[in-house]
């Protein structure tokens, strides 16, 4: 990956004109949604960039940022991403005031870059200096950015020396040395690139030697369901089953490893981790009014829907009458009960959840009209 970045990299250096085959351009992705074809180009260049920073770049990064900002404000999933945030920061460290515009477009572009994206990348050429800069200007976004610096009584919302102490925090984040970088910086790169045998080497050399705590079994399970790996992530959901906690948590985590069973092709095992989880939400005090039993419910159904016929009927019966007690079924758990009730051969209930799919499909168009 890295090396692919850098000779990337390199030839952008020569050829500013290559710079737009590193735009955001919106396409489609395998799972049909709509993508940026070049995110994976962009964020090379972006990598080898990190590690190899010159003064020269300056345009090439502001380039990258730009792109980074749009593609933010246009991805279906919105978002706030190691590459946006990487992006913002390399062009932080030249300290140029007039950056402010495209560092604003990052912080604005959606709801999750608006709360996590860090204040002081707008402000890294310095907080008086912005400040001044932003209220000479007649720009479109003026107003926007002061009102975002300025507190109620006029006072810059960050100092000098948090934009300082920041910068080194981000140094650190996003070392100048690929050697400083956590292995999990490369499963999610390697991932992002395509590579996932690369990444589960990377997962591996990380969860060596590492104590077998929640922490570190909750990020394995993760790392592995993202992977496809799912018997394996079961398997370390079942070790955090293990840890116990609340009522809630102990559902919760007996719906998690269903879900993996499930989708490992374990539907006896599955279907034993939901009977805990039923068993579990009866001490969880008005379950079936959150999205816990909700959740619940649904995954009862797509058991139903793939399980063997020795196994589907049974899950079907249960899944039936739990969704009788619980209450505004979401549209995807109705579509699923509607496909169970046919793979169990109740064509009356197959009905029933058809009407009921379809009635929630018109609520739902009502309200986005």
């Amino acid at each position: 990956m890295i090396e692919q970045g850098r000779r990337e990299l390199q030839r952008m250096r020569e050829t500013p004109e290559a710079w737009r085959e590193l735009r955001y351009e919106k396409g489609a992705a395998a799972d049909g949604y709509d993508c940026d074809v070049n995110a994976v180009r962009r964020a090379q260049v972006l990598w080898a960039l990190q590690y190899d920073r010159r003064a020269g770049d300056l345009a090439l990064v502001r380039w990258l940022a730009e792109a980074e900002a749009l593609c933010r404000r246009e991805a279906p999933f919105q978002g706030l991403t190691e590459e946006a945030e990487l992006a913002g920061f390399l062009l932080a460290e030249y300290r140029q005031v007039e950056d402010v515009w495209t560092q604003w477009e990052l912080k604005r572009a959606n709801f999750d870059t608006w709360c996590g994206y860090d204040i002081e990348h707008v402000v890294a050429a310095g907080v008086a200096t912005t400040i001044d800069f932003v209220r000479d200007s007649e720009h479109p976004y003026r107003e926007e950015v002061l009102d975002r610096l300025l507190g109620d009584d006029g006072q810059p919302e960050c100092s000098e020396d948090d934009v300082v102490a920041w910068a080194r925090r981000r140094r650190m984040v996003f070392p100048r040395d690929p050697a400083g970088e956590s292995a999990l910086t490369w499963v999610a790169r390697a991932r992002l690139a395509g590579a996932d045998e690369t990444a589960r080497q990377w997962l591996d050399r990380w969860a060596a030697g590492r104590p077998r705590d929640r922490e570190t079994v909750s990020r394995l399970r993760f790392e592995l369901a993202d992977l496809g790996a799912f018997a394996e992530a079961a398997a370390a959901q079942r070790e955090l089953v293990a840890f116990g906690g609340t009522a809630w948590d102990r559902a919760s985590a007996w719906l998690s490893l269903a879900e993996l069973e499930r989708k490992a092709g374990g539907h006896d095992a599955a279907w034993a981790a939901l009977r805990e989880c039923g068993r579990t939400l009866g001490d969880v005090s008005g379950w079936t009014e959150v999205g816990l039993g909700r959740t619940f419910v649904h995954e009862l159904f797509l058991l139903a829907g793939e399980a063997g016929d020795d196994l589907a009927g049974a899950v079907f019966a249960e899944a039936d009458r739990r969704a009788a007690v619980v209450p505004r079924l979401p549209l995807v758990a109705l579509q699923a009960a509607a496909e169970a009730a046919g793979r169990a051969g109740h064509p009356e209930r197959a009905g029933h959840y058809r009407r009921a799919r379809d009635a929630e499909q018109r609520r739902i168009d009502e309200v986005m009209r």
